[in-house]
């Protein structure tokens, strides 16, 4: 493990797998260098590149700097590259997806993107956010109620409550609420694009990088349906799905495919 000082101050954890070409994993919410996909997607990478996945700020062994920004955390990948060597080849999911995506506007280290399943909702597959939903969350972190706000978020997502009740018998739900209070912030990154309308050019100009946008052959329509219209209006992008794959991504499964893309 080493650590990258972002521009704010705060030291971001990562680890570095193999040798070669440098990759920058992004995480989506809840998940970190322990707990989530990159890890064994670093490991099925490490032969052909140097793949760095960290700790986003708030979660891990990362630090975290109040008030939380969207420009932070654009600095914190910007750190990342630095500690890459200056450019990376970046792959995001899901909430990640879209962090990546609007760091690629401003950094000019991200020599290819990856994009999988940025969750965003573009048509009327999938219901808006209550407008209480946002105030409730912010309260609930600020309260410390770790266990309401993981609930809040799964029944958002679609586990059914039943699920989420069993999960929090589970030893998983202790892993889960190690970044609880983070994911507003996730939500805050991708809220504005959950609103059953059309993904505008205009909130992607700027991405200089060969785009791949992916989902998964098993993901719901809203899901797939987003994704295939984010390829449209990013520049330069081209749209793949990934047969029997849904949100939670494989590292069998997607990385041969980045393989191909990063060349």
């Amino acid at each position: 493990m080493a650590f990258a000082t972002s521009k704010d101050g705060t030291e971001i954890a990562y680890s570095i797998e193999g040798a070669g070409p440098g990759v920058l994993l992004v995480d989506g919410a809840l998940c970190h260098r322990t707990f989530g996909p990159m890890k064994d997607i670093a490991e099925a990478l490490g032969q052909d590149y140097q793949v760095y996945y960290y700790d986003r700020r708030g979660r891990g062994e990362s630090g975290d700097t109040e008030p939380w920004s969207l420009d932070k955390e654009i600095g914190d990948i910007e750190a990342m590259l630095e500690a890459a060597g200056g450019q990376a080849f970046v792959l995001g999911v899901s909430s990640g997806a879209l962090l990546a995506a609007h760091a690629a506007r401003k950094l000019k280290g991200i020599k290819k993107l990856v994009l999988y399943e940025g969750p965003m909702v573009v048509d009327e597959n999938y219901p808006t956010l209550p407008e209480n939903f946002m105030p409730e969350m912010r309260r609930a972190v600020v309260e410390n109620r770790t266990g309401d706000v993981l609930k809040m978020f799964l029944k958002r997502v679609g586990t059914p409550g039943f699920m989420v009740w069993i999960m929090s018998l589970t030893p998983v739900w202790k892993q889960l609420s190690k970044s609880a209070l983070t994911l507003h912030h996730d939500l805050d990154i991708v809220e504005p694009f959950q609103h059953q309308q059309p993904l505008k050019q205009a909130d992607w100009t700027g991405i200089d990088a060969p785009t791949l946008v992916m989902d998964g052959g098993k993901s719901p329509a809203y899901m797939r349906n987003a994704q295939k219209q984010w390829s449209e209006v990013l520049p330069n992008a081209t749209y793949r799905t990934l047969p029997g794959l849904n949100h939670s991504v494989k590292a069998e499964v997607i990385a041969p495919v980045l393989r191909e893309f990063f060349g």
